[in-house]
């Protein structure tokens, strides 16, 4: 039975969830050392709708790298600090700021990071922006102050996709990476899955059922334009980007089995990449171009197997039990993360490439579809709790992890968006 639902695309365990809810986080265990930081209230920032602080605290404790120091009043950010004071506190790292007026109706927040062992500033930022986007200017704060104590970049500020249903009406909803200020990008009566983010985050290809056949096409955040990019006879699926953010593979079986094809973002330039008596699928890029992973029961049973991206000879990946799905990659292409199968239960596995180590990284029984956040630090994947569907994440240690889920109803198809550009 799961073999069919991963191989025959029935991946469509999506329940109700009202789109206007947001996702609440849970959050379990922490990081082995966690950094103990102070952050002052913004001098200023009651003008506002949302609060900015509140927003920088969340992130970082969300984290599990992080421990919060109480740190009561507001200091804004050209203000004196008592080095000596913070560090009896127990903070090593302080974050002040100061939000003001601009021109347009705009404000304007200046902030600077302190290293209280080291009594000397870490740096600092100013950002403009619009009163409404008080919520993201907390995000980007918090990925700065992430990457000036931890040295690699925050994704506090990237955005998640994933399907809902409620009722009969499916939707392909994008959140703050915190599960925030969820919208709706498509609705649909028929069945939406498998999103999948262009390197430059402005686009999702996903698969639509609307016209009653899996339907792979291309949708433009910005303006909702959408392009067709297979519909072929009969499947179309499984869309994954190369890093060129030009072409897809995808999943198509026009010609027979489910077969791994390549194919231009407008639809044109289709190329078969391999030949298979069985069942190939789930296709994801390596980061640098040169390699497709992906599943398929060639073998016998449901193994992770790679292919150059020009098509060639296909290597097997797993070989440790009889089930293993789902291939993605790190973003440094170390590591790989994929679905196995231990007893009855299927849980979250991660394969150092190099020297073929594996680690499940979960203890739940129906995981699902995982996506590694931009930086590698977390893998964001759909499980099971209490009956109905949930989204989670864990730190690729295994360490920290998150629950995401809705008051009410199931979530599926998770898929951790990009960088963005500033």
């Amino acid at each position: 039975m799961r073999l069919s639902r991963t191989f025959a695309f029935c991946l469509l365990l999506l329940a109700a969830f009202a789109a206007r809810a947001q996702l609440t986080i849970e959050i379990s265990g922490a990081g082995a050392n966690r950094i103990p930081v102070a952050i002052a209230s913004f001098e200023g920032e009651s003008a506002l709708p949302q609060s900015v602080t509140a927003v920088v605290r969340a992130d970082l404790e969300r984290s599990g790298l992080f421990k919060l120091v109480d740190a009561p009043g507001a200091m804004g950010e050209a203000a004196p600090v008592n080095f000596g004071d913070w560090k009896g506190r127990g903070a090593d790292a302080l974050l002040v700021g100061t939000i003001a007026a601009g021109q347009g109706g705009r404000s304007e927040v200046r902030i600077r990071l302190h290293d209280t062992q080291k009594q000397a500033s870490l740096g600092g930022v100013n950002y403009s922006f619009l009163p409404q986007q008080a919520r993201y200017i907390g995000h980007r704060i918090a990925d700065f102050v992430y990457e000036k104590l931890l040295g690699e970049p925050g994704v506090f500020s990237t955005r998640v996709a994933y399907v809902v249903k409620s009722g009969n009406r499916y939707e392909l909803q994008i959140a703050d990476a915190d599960g925030m200020n969820a919208a709706t990008a498509l609705a649909s009566a028929e069945p939406i899955i498998s999103p999948a983010w262009s390197p430059d985050g402005a686009r999702i290809a996903y698969v639509s059922f609307e016209k009653k056949k899996p339907i792979v096409y291309v949708h433009t955040l910005a303006t909702g334009q959408r392009q067709v990019v297979a519909n072929f006879k009969g499947s179309n699926s499984a869309p994954a980007w190369a890093p060129d953010g030009r072409r897809l593979a995808v999943v198509l079986t026009k010609d027979g089995g489910s077969q791994l094809y390549m194919v231009n973002a407008d639809g044109s330039g289709i190329n078969r990449l391999a030949q298979s008596s069985g069942i190939d699928t789930e296709p994801y890029f390596s980061p640098d171009g040169k390699f497709i992973y992906f599943t398929s029961d060639r073998g016998g049973s449901p193994q992770i197997y790679r292919i150059a991206s020009t098509g060639g000879e296909a290597q097997r990946v797993t070989f440790d039990g009889s089930y293993n799905v789902t291939p993605r990659l790190s973003p440094d292409g170390k590591t790989l993360a994929y679905v196995s199968r231990n007893g009855a239960r299927f849980q979250l596995t991660l394969m150092d490439l190099a020297t073929k180590q594996t680690q499940i990284l979960t203890d739940s029984n129906k995981d699902e579809s995982p996506s590694f956040a931009p930086n590698g630090r977390m893998i964001l994947y759909a499980s099971e709790n209490g009956g109905r569907g949930v989204l989670a994440a864990v730190s690729s240690d295994g360490r920290v992890k998150q629950r995401l889920s809705a008051v009410a109803g199931d979530v599926r198809e998770p898929a951790w968006g990009p960088f963005l550009k500033n």
